[in-house]
């Protein structure tokens, strides 16, 4: 009895392949958006923001070495260009991991997260300036969306309703402005080595930094109180895993799907803030986040789109 011609096993591989990809991509953001509930609870307990940050940090910093030590194949490691960018963008986490959690501690989850995806607004400002981008209407239009979502969110249009603190909304842009540069050295890093050589850099730095800046009677307290396990989640569930979840995600994601998905981190952490925190937005605040949310994953879907068509390469964002 004839068999029957398989189908092409490699369309089927790929497909499967880019099926897999995107699903670590969105593991990735909800794996980020619950690391902000989780840090929402320890800031909650009075554990000092920095601390928290230094040993989601540190854990990440674990992992990824990891993967350094079982993939060493082009590293990089004797780059000198690799290591100038990679400290950059490892000065740009670990600001955006401070700055979060200083935001969620004088605020709320959903602001600091939703204020943070800004990222990319700041990433066009900075190109602008660099001259690396050319400013267009569609662009400046989006970046003043934002920046009305951002009024609408915070209610710094009324004086004194003190929902948002100005130290949680500036904290929360700055996050944003630290996660840009991580983003532009994770960049200008990656030609010249591999993803993992580049993070255990950048983790490396991110630890170095926020140490000296940290409580040091709160870090030593960590390792003997009963909160452990969230911090021991925090650094597996923020850092760890979800870093390598979504580098190697991006290998076979389309960058504007990679975009479209990394909604899910900040929608979980509003969420998360609501449900476990009990945490409450007003209408106007709602509106304001779903224009922020909606604004910046059309203008990064619009630049993954142009980016693909220059260079058909995928990137990592």
């Amino acid at each position: 009895m004839a068999r029957s011609s398989p189908a092409p096993s490699g369309l089927i591989s790929s497909d499967k392949m880019v099926g897999l990809s995107t699903t670590f991509v969105v593991l990735a953001a909800l794996c980020w958006g619950l690391s902000g509930g989780i840090g929402g609870i320890l800031t909650g307990q009075g554990w000092d923001p920095v601390v928290v940050s230094l040993y989601r940090g540190a854990i990440g910093f674990l992992f990824v070495l990891v993967w350094l030590a079982l993939r060493p194949r082009g590293s990089g490691l004797a780059n000198r260009r690799l290591w100038f960018w990679s400290v950059i963008a490892g000065v740009g986490v670990a600001g955006n991991f401070a700055f979060y959690f200083v935001s969620i501690a004088e605020g709320s989850v959903a602001v600091a997260a939703t204020l943070m995806y800004c990222a990319p607004v700041f990433v066009y400002l900075v190109s602008f300036t660099l001259k690396l981008e050319r400013p267009t209407l569609f662009k400046w239009a989006a970046i003043a969306l934002v920046m009305l979502g951002v009024v609408l969110l915070t209610g710094i249009y009324e004086i004194g309703a003190g929902e948002v603190t100005p130290l949680a909304a500036g904290a929360g842009l700055l996050s944003g402005l630290s996660y840009a540069v991580f983003i532009f050295g994770f960049k200008y890093a990656a030609p010249h080595g591999s993803p993992q050589a580049i993070l255990v850099i950048a983790f490396a730095v991110l630890a170095a930094i926020l140490v000296g800046l940290a409580d040091a009677d709160q870090t030593a307290a960590v390792l003997q109180t009963s909160s452990w396990p969230l911090f021991v989640a925090l650094g597996v569930v923020g850092a760890g895993l979800s870093f390598i979840l979504y580098i190697v995600g991006l290998k076979h994601t389309a960058p504007a799907v990679a975009s479209v998905v990394a909604m899910v981190e900040p929608v979980t952490a509003s969420l998360f803030g609501v449900v476990v925190l009990n945490e409450s937005l007003a209408a106007l605040q709602i509106f304001g986040m779903g224009l922020i949310l909606v604004t910046v994953t059309a203008l990064s879907v619009n630049s993954s789109a142009k980016s693909k068509a220059l260079a058909p390469r995928p990137s990592v964002e």
